[in-house]
């Protein structure tokens, strides 16, 4: 699978999931974009000091791959949940950017909006920006959590360990986003989420979830006093990993968050055969095989670290995935950042 089109643009890697009529769930991959480097291949994040303008074609090439303006804000492990219809500001050339990234760009975007906002969104540019080809600096809205009415629009959460927690009433129309952490969990940021989406009309027993890519229970290692105190909050979330030491199960605490909000258990989607089948698909990729070959990280061959790989979903263990856990080993420098996200067409 080629990294660029024959223009010599970028063409990302997703993972598409149909979690409900007319909507859509994506999770990004490492590969298809213009990232060098430890931020190789392709980075969505904005913080981490890489060449802005690579972030940018990478989010840019995402955009238009989904068809939607993509909205970002920046995320700080709290419980805060954010209404991107009150929010929502084109001013970036792949949608909203409320996350603090600052970075210019050749004129306008090449791609025509086609959600709700297209029209409205050309009020919120600055007059000048198309003369000078400078974005001004973004709006930086703190927030873990996203929630909108509207069609074409991406809710996407950062993750390279943490959880995306992506969240549907088709019936009534309101989409939500959740980036879940350890910290965020204890904030509450799920409930957070599904109770601006009921302030916007959906209904808990009518929300379908499904849980992103994240750090597994058997990687996710953290000293005995913290794995404590989180499952003093989270009955059951306590572990032993893999290396031995206690560890805390993102994913039993964000199920029990959304079964405390309201949302049947029957309603939470399972994203791993979809995952497990592409990362199947993709164990001979070049690309592939080239990163792992320069990551340092684990086993150098790709071959090697599918065979022995037992949960699709972790970021420590699947290659797809950035890991800011598995670099720390490692000794990177850097790491890059996914994206889980979420629209509605």
């Amino acid at each position: 699978m080629s990294p660029t089109d024959s223009a010599g643009n970028p063409i990302p890697v997703t993972i598409p999931i149909d979690l409900a009529p007319g909507i859509k769930v994506v999770y990004t991959t490492r590969l298809g974009g213009v990232s060098q480097g430890d931020w190789g291949d392709c980075n969505y994040g904005g913080k981490g000091r890489e060449d802005p303008g690579r972030v940018e074609a990478n989010r840019i090439a995402l955009a238009k791959e989904l068809n939607a303006d993509i909205s970002l804000v920046s995320q700080v492990h709290s419980g805060i949940a954010l209404d991107m219809d009150e929010h929502f500001v084109h001013n970036a050339p792949y949608g909203a950017d409320l996350s603090g990234t600052i970075v210019s760009y050749d004129g306008p975007a090449a791609r025509n909006a086609s959600s709700d906002y297209a029209v409205a969104s050309q009020q919120h540019r600055v007059a000048d920006q198309h003369e000078s080809g400078l974005r001004p600096a973004a709006e930086t809205i703190e927030a873990d959590a996203q929630v909108t009415t509207h069609t074409g629009l991406a809710l996407g959460m950062f993750a390279a360990d943490c959880m995306p927690v992506l969240l549907a009433d088709p019936e009534h129309g309101v989409i939500g986003a959740a980036h879940c952490g350890r910290n965020g969990l204890l904030n509450g940021v799920i409930g957070s989420c599904v109770a601006l989406m009921v302030r916007k009309g959906a209904q808990p027993q009518n929300i379908v979830a499904t849980l992103g890519p994240r750090i597994c229970a058997d990687c996710y290692e953290v000293g005995g006093r913290i794995a404590d105190d989180f499952d003093a909050h989270f009955p059951g979330s306590y572990c032993l990993t893999r290396f031995s030491g206690p560890g805390v199960d993102l994913v039993a605490a964000a199920l029990q968050e959304l079964a405390d909000s309201g949302i049947p258990r029957d309603n939470v989607i399972d994203s791993r055969p979809r995952v497990a089948a592409a990362t199947q698909y993709l164990r001979e990729d070049e690309e592939l095989i080239g990163l792992c070959l320069r990551d340092d990280e684990d086993s150098p061959l790709l071959s090697e670290r599918i065979d022995k790989l037992r949960h699709p979903m972790c970021t420590f263990e699947n290659p797809l995935w950035y890991s800011h856990r598995r670099s720390s080993r490692a000794n990177k420098a850097h790491e890059g950042r996914m994206l889980g996200l979420i629209v509605r067409h």
